[in-house]
């Protein structure tokens, strides 16, 4: 326990100083893992307070979204459930929950569908916005103090693509950033950033509620 308290603030201490903290949120953080995630997400957004951060997830629950994190530092390339497109894609238009009442596309009466990978055809301007501002936003981290708190990716495609591997090469090519890899069964670190990098084996939303 001893040594786990050394972690927390070891890790409290590093994001305090960090001029730029990014965060990736892999499967650990999907409300289908069993979590009270509206009481993790709080905890994330307290250790973020006043920090110049931003928040990648391949969640598509939505949940981030009705915490106190700032929506416009949270980018979700795998899309939302909450968000809806035409189920044939005749359009790249994309309509809030509720916006469109009787669920038909209005271009083509195609029913409509969440806006997620899961899609056959999913429409990416849902989420095209806010990823062009993290990709402008981790342009600015280049030889500044950046903390990455790679919180919960394991090793499914999608955490693989968007999270693990960039935020690995963020770290290796950035000679100020230091990485915290959080996982219950992957917390391993590439030996490419091995001393830039502190694996902690633990589910990291049990982590960060701790925190």
């Amino acid at each position: 326990m001893a040594e786990e308290l050394g972690i927390e603030e070891e890790l409290r201490s590093r994001v305090k100083e960090a001029e730029k903290v990014l965060v990736g949120l892999g499967a650990e953080w999907s409300r289908d893992a069993g979590k009270d995630m509206g009481t993790a997400y709080e905890a994330l957004a307290r250790l973020l307070e006043g920090k110049d951060y931003f928040i990648v997830t391949v969640n598509v629950d939505g949940e981030i979204y009705q915490s106190s994190l700032d929506g416009k530092r949270i980018t979700a390339p795998c899309g939302n459930v909450h968000w809806f497109q035409c189920r044939a894609a005749c359009t790249t238009d994309i309509w809030e929950e509720g916006e469109v009442p009787d669920g038909i596309c209005p271009h083509c009466g195609e029913p409509l569908i969440p806006n997620t990978v899961e899609a056959e055809h999913y429409i990416e301007e849902g989420y095209l916005i806010s990823w062009r501002e993290y990709t402008q936003w981790l342009g600015r981290t280049l030889n500044r103090r950046l903390e990455v708190l790679e919180l919960g990716a394991g090793m499914e495609m999608r955490e693989l693509q968007v999270i693990r591997w960039p935020l690995e090469k963020t770290v290796f090519f950035n000679n100020k950033a230091h990485m915290y890899r959080i996982n219950g069964e992957f917390p391993q670190i590439s030996d490419e950033i091995g001393d830039k990098a502190r694996a902690v084996r633990e589910n990291s939303v049990e982590f960060v509620e701790k925190l």
